[in-house]
């Protein structure tokens, strides 16, 4: 079974690129399987430019760094988020994104947490070698992971968390007993680690955290068979937020983000390196190159992420939070990608409101980058406070 558009569906999805003002030579995004993993779930931190190694824990610390949660300050909780992806291209992509943590022991310094996320390429026509229809599939990639965390002191703590991955994208020419596409699956961990302290600046006590998050550390993905193996994508993130009161009820924070993709860059065959000096290509030199990308364990691969252009391989996401009473919030952010990158620069504006157990955040995404199609992306957060449910039933 082949289909094409979903390739390109992909690419186009999830790469989100300006070309028209780029060289060929500068232009050289990483790629990577399952790329839906690094697409931000939640409202409150796609608001901030997609940040949220080190700001104050919510129910979605899952995504953004594990080790928040031993320092949460409900016992429980739990959110849904849902994005409509790509929508000034089409109307039926989706991110659909769970997320629940509770307290664990009699000195609250630990918990546990699980996430299950849905990203949900919508129905696509399928189509033979021969052009010919032969039905529509419904696309998609889904990962299930599960966390723990606690405190190693009163202002640190580490976490981990273990995730399976699948991936079926509809095409490969891989099937079952009955003729149906088979997916391809793969397993990662995570490591993170989050500091916070309480310096009093003036009159005032304030708060500065640091925090990070090693992500998607596992096996390869492999689609056709195994002739198409992808690296998943691995990601190091670091963070520092800082929070001070305004005055009463009111607070500020500042944070900032900087990601690394931990994951080599795969050989073009018009890379310089392969050029001859009568302007003919060397085929063999690329191709030796290019099974020795294939081979190269996500380990390996790890390392090998920093000899390519390091510096601008690094994406920045600087924003900032307003609180009033933890009832109303406004937030805004701006996130930057190189054009040797990918292009990728948008500012995130939402808001939130909380009230008694629950609270709703929403964001939007609005590009720099002429004809991004993540121009205009929206996304909703729903959370429930556990720990206040039970309050409200009369339950400690």
């Amino acid at each position: 079974m082949k289909c094409p558009i979903l390739a390109m569906a992909m690419v186009t999805a999830l790469t989100a690129m300006a070309l028209d003002d780029i060289k060929d030579s500068e232009f050289n995004p990483i790629t990577t399987g399952v790329t839906s993993l690094s697409i931000t779930p939640d409202a409150r931190g796609a608001s901030m430019g997609d940040l949220g190694a080190a700001s104050d824990p919510d129910v979605n610390s899952q995504f953004w760094n594990p080790s928040k949660y031993a320092f949460a300050y409900s016992k429980a909780g739990v959110s849904l988020s849902y994005t409509p992806w790509l929508r000034k291209i089409v109307n039926d992509i989706y991110l659909a994104n769970l997320t629940g943590y509770m307290k664990i022991g009699s000195a609250d310094n630990q918990a546990v947490s699980l996430s299950l996320r849905y990203f949900s390429l919508g129905e696509v026509q399928a189509t033979d070698g021969g052009g010919a229809s032969i039905g529509s599939l419904n696309p998609f990639e889904m990962a299930v992971d599960v966390g723990y965390s606690r405190k190693l002191s009163e202002k640190f703590s580490m976490g981990v968390a273990l995730r399976y991955i699948y991936s079926d994208l509809g095409y490969g020419g891989i099937t079952d007993d009955q003729g149906r596409s088979k997916g391809a699956s793969a397993f990662s961990a995570d490591i993170s680690g989050y500091f916070t302290t309480y310096p009093v600046i003036g009159r005032n006590e304030c708060q500065w955290s640091l925090g990070f998050n090693l992500s998607n550390i596992g096996s390869k993905i492999s689609y056709n068979g195994g002739n198409d193996p992808a690296f998943l994508p691995a990601n190091l993130k670091l963070g520092t937020a800082f929070t001070f009161p305004l005055a009463d009820y009111h607070n500020l924070t500042f944070a900032l983000d900087a990601n690394k993709l931990m994951v080599p860059v795969k050989p073009r065959s018009t890379d310089e390196k392969y050029m001859n000096e009568d302007g003919s290509r060397n085929e063999e030199l690329f191709r030796q190159d290019e099974q020795a990308w294939k081979d190269k364990s996500s380990i390996s691969g790890m390392f090998d992420s920093f000899k390519d252009n390091p510096l601008k391989r690094i994406t920045y996401s600087l924003g900032a939070e307003y609180a009033y009473n933890q009832q109303f919030f406004l937030r805004g952010g701006y996130y930057y990608e190189s054009k040797f990158n990918g292009d990728r620069q948008y500012f995130g504006l939402g808001a939130g409101f909380s009230l008694n157990v629950i609270r709703l955040d929403a964001a939007y995404m609005i590009a720099t980058a002429q004809n991004s199609p993540l121009d205009q992306t929206l996304r909703f957060t729903l959370s429930f406070d556990m720990d206040g449910i039970r309050g409200l039933f009369g339950r400690n």
